[in-house]
């Protein structure tokens, strides 16, 4: 099932452009979800590409249990037919992988062949909470990697079930929910707060770069106190604005 299409994808092109707190900052403003403990991830992420930036998609799900040989003989055509399924979602698309091993992690789901084939089907990369390998070939591939570790082998790494809600880094994400993700971690957008994001991660940062940023750097010949007038002056600027848009007063 798959989150109804309310961004395009020249609307995820732009939300791109921001880092993934920054994303954050504008939807705390409008969600009605809690803010300290909603829509993020809960547990430490390793981004094993940072240099690629964020990366922005709709989530496809898949659950995996790479020490378990039973799953490929049960069913010998689960690849093919879990492909089929990722085909089938618009892309940019991000993989989001649960890992059933956790917290042990046996074997890897992405290696260099399977990120070409996932980038082949317009994946831009994958959210798992497990191993990859293949760090320089998934590199090459332009396929970004958010995960635990490294390790050395696949084992029995296979599709269990896709398409499926699933839990990663402490957070349960749903098939097809908008995710931005970089250094820093992941955001799982509720669909219902789609809409509203751009325009408000858009305000946001425009909001601390005329007011707080400024007043901050602009310290040359100035004493202290000097100083922490022009921020106290500038954080009601920046609350004020953040009220009228939102109602909410924001960070300051």
């Amino acid at each position: 099932m798959s989150a109804p299409l309310s961004l395009s994808h020249a609307d995820l092109l732009q939300l791109k452009r921001w880092n993934t707190p920054t994303i954050y900052n504008g939807w705390e403003q409008f969600t009605r979800h809690d803010p300290a403990k909603s829509g993020f991830n809960l547990e430490e992420t390793r981004d094993f590409m940072p240099h690629m930036g964020p990366m922005v998609g709709r989530a496809v799900t898949v659950v995996c249990e790479p020490s378990n040989a039973a799953h490929p003989q049960k069913n010998s055509h689960a690849w093919i037919e879990y492909r089929r399924y990722v085909a089938s979602v618009p892309g940019p698309k991000i993989v989001v992988v649960q890992d059933l091993d956790k917290p042990n992690v046996i074997g890897a789901f992405w290696g260099e062949v399977n990120s070409n084939i996932h980038r082949s089907l317009g994946c831009v990369g994958t959210i798992i909470d497990g191993g990859i390998r293949d760090l320089d070939e998934m590199t090459n591939a332009g396929f970004k990697a958010i995960a635990r570790r490294m390790c050395v082998g696949h084992a029995h790494s296979c599709p269990v079930r896709w398409g499926c809600a699933v839990e990663v880094f402490g957070r349960t994400v749903q098939p097809g929910q908008l995710i931005h993700a970089d250094k820093h971690g992941f955001l799982a957008i509720p669909s219902e707060d789609e809409a509203r994001l751009l325009d408000a991660a858009r305000f946001m940062d425009a909001n601390e770069c005329q007011t707080l940023i400024p007043a901050a750097r602009d310290s040359h010949g100035k004493s202290c106190g000097e100083i922490c007038d022009a921020i106290d002056a500038a954080a009601g600027r920046f609350g004020a604005a953040a009220r009228e848009k939102f109602g909410r007063k924001g960070e300051w």
